[in-house]
């Protein structure tokens, strides 16, 4: 349904290292259509990674209040004055959904729509993606998103998956400019959210066609475009080629949004200053540091930004597990087809994305994918950065309650 058998790539190929520009910041905000993106930064959709507890854990990772850090009244990694935070302030200004086939939408039962559509009044403004190649079945869906209650609707131009290319969906459709056009067409026909799209250069280095289709994309009346600015044949291989995403924005008037490669607040300026790019989106960066988003609006606000410590990533990991199981919990009662699912299987696939950088993270891992249930997964998770943190001299030997001054406050775990 949402991107099964399709695995997002975890690292990069030789990473650039951008040094911070000297003026560049991401944009405070971007205007798309009727919403308003506070700061100018998007958390990309991503199959099996963006679904709403990951969104709301974005969010509440990303709040930032540059009031209260200016002032010098912040106290730990992530803390703010309590009554000062909005999405507004917050370092993530959009959230998006995993991508979605617009084929099973339209024909799946209103119980397991949920499952894919579900979100929370906390993770506004988001925007739900779909990916298809029928016109008229993708209004349909694009129709069921806005009256879900979304504030935009995307359209997958960019997935390389074999198994969504194969039903010439995703980048895909690359290869088929008319098509795109008649789906661009029918979609904003159906619906008045704002509407917008996310692809790649093109097929491969003979096929770029980002400009000719951003063209497109404005005349068609759509609000927004954002481009990963790789070919499909590349995957997530080799270096995103900025200079296309410059280029795009020589050639439109409506918001371009910058994608790839953006793994720091370094990059993220970077992007800015080499493409005048109206909003930069993040990815693969996301889920390896939680962080991301509040640190570029640390930078924007402050010309610096603060590194997450041990004990930082010990409250961030053990935050999502358990608003993982929160979130099981809150669904046990619905049909099958509209609960959460398998949280020890979330919990052993981001265990990879989260120990990414910390020492002896593999020994964690193996203890996680060992584990056989959410309670043992979290004991392993304790016992780990208990052990780690008693070593640095950081806490005393029994875990300590949250009293509020972690990165993630226990209020953040609330999930209805």
């Amino acid at each position: 349904m949402a991107g099964k058998g399709f695995t997002v790539k975890k690292d990069w190929d030789n990473p650039i290292e951008h040094a911070m520009p000297a003026n560049a910041r991401v944009p405070s905000e971007v205007q798309i259509g009727t919403v308003l993106v506070s700061p100018a930064t998007v958390l990309a959709p991503m199959a099996g990674v963006t679904d709403t507890v990951f969104r709301r854990f974005i969010r509440h990772a990303s709040l930032f209040s540059a009031s209260a850090a200016q002032a010098g009244e912040s106290g730990d990694f992530g803390n703010t004055i309590e009554g000062e935070l909005s999405n507004a302030q917050s370092g993530c200004g959009l959230l998006m959904t995993e991508f979605t086939s617009a084929d099973g939408l339209t024909r799946m039962r209103e119980t397991k729509r949920r499952r894919y559509l579900t979100f929370y009044d906390d993770e506004h403004p988001i925007g739900a993606q779909l990916f298809g190649s029928n016109p008229e079945t993708l209004a349909d869906a694009a129709r069921i998103v806005e009256e879900t209650g979304f504030d935009t609707v995307d359209l997958n131009l960019g997935c390389p998956a074999k198994r969504v290319v194969g039903c010439n969906g995703g980048s895909g459709l690359l290869r088929d400019l008319p098509k795109i056009g008649e789906i661009f067409r029918a979609v904003r026909k159906s619906v008045t959210i704002p509407f917008t799209v996310k692809f790649r250069l093109g097929w491969n280095d003979q096929q770029i066609v980002c400009t000719e289709l951003a063209r497109m994309a404005e005349s068609e009346g759509l609000n927004a475009v954002a481009l990963h600015a790789r070919t499909r044949e590349q995957g997530y291989s080799g270096q995103a080629q900025w200079k296309w995403i410059a280029a795009v924005k020589d050639a439109v008037k409506i918001p371009v949004i910058g994608n790839g490669d953006i793994r720091t607040p370094e990059d993220a300026a970077a992007i800015i200053a080499e493409t005048q790019c109206d909003a930069v989106m993040i990815g693969r960066a996301a889920p390896a540091n939680p962080w991301i988003f509040r640190q570029i609006a640390q930078y924007t606000a402050t010309g610096e930004y603060e590194r997450p410590t041990m004990e930082d990533r010990y409250h961030m990991i053990r935050a999502y597990f358990e608003m993982l199981l929160a979130e099981t919990e809150a669904t046990k009662d619905l049909p099958r087809d509209a609960r959460l699912g398998d949280p020890e299987g979330k919990m052993k696939q981001f265990a990879t994305w989260f120990t990414h950088g910390v020492p002896g993270g593999a020994k964690l891992r193996a203890a996680i994918y060992q584990a056989r249930t959410g309670v043992a997964v979290l004991s392993e998770v304790e016992r780990f950065f208990v052990r780690k943190l008693e070593s640095f001299g950081q806490v005393d030997a029994e875990p300590s309650q949250d009293d509020g001054t972690s990165a993630f406050p226990e209020a953040a775990l609330v999930c209805d």
